[in-house]
């Protein structure tokens, strides 16, 4: 089956329009204020590999919900002005939200170049995701 238009075109769309943070640069933002680090990966991805130590998961099928502020699972965080800085595995999924998100409105968001991946290669601090209960 031909695609209309495949990934590999979407996220080079997607790539043109948004702000690709390098991780070098990504890990000198942590414990910055004016700065949130969002995981979109699953949840059996961070119970797998843990998380960037303090990021918020914001799971990628619910982020345009959480980040809509009509939305009635809208997130206060997302209307904070902070800078969010989105990561997934290796860059892809948080290519195309961050894309998303801009196209919302959302004007201070990026994408962490290479993911959490990339991060983990780095040796930036990794956390187990926080527990419920």
């Amino acid at each position: 089956m031909a695609m209309k238009k495949g990934y590999k075109q979407l996220l080079e769309e997607a790539n043109s329009r948004i702000e690709t943070i390098p991780v070098q640069d990504a890990l000198a933002l942590q414990g910055n204020d004016d700065v949130v680090f969002v995981d979109i990966r699953d949840v059996r991805e961070l119970d797998r590999d843990g998380m960037i130590t303090g990021a918020l998961h914001a799971p990628r099928g619910m982020l345009e919900f959480w980040v809509d502020p009509e939305s009635p699972y809208h997130r206060d965080v997302f209307a904070s002005g902070k800078k969010f800085i989105l990561y997934c595995a290796s860059g892809w999924r948080s290519a195309l939200a961050t894309d998303r998100l801009q196209e919302m409105g959302l004007d201070k968001v990026a994408h962490i170049e290479g993911g959490f991946t990339a991060w983990k290669e780095a040796g930036g601090p990794v956390s187990e995701r926080p527990k419920k209960g």
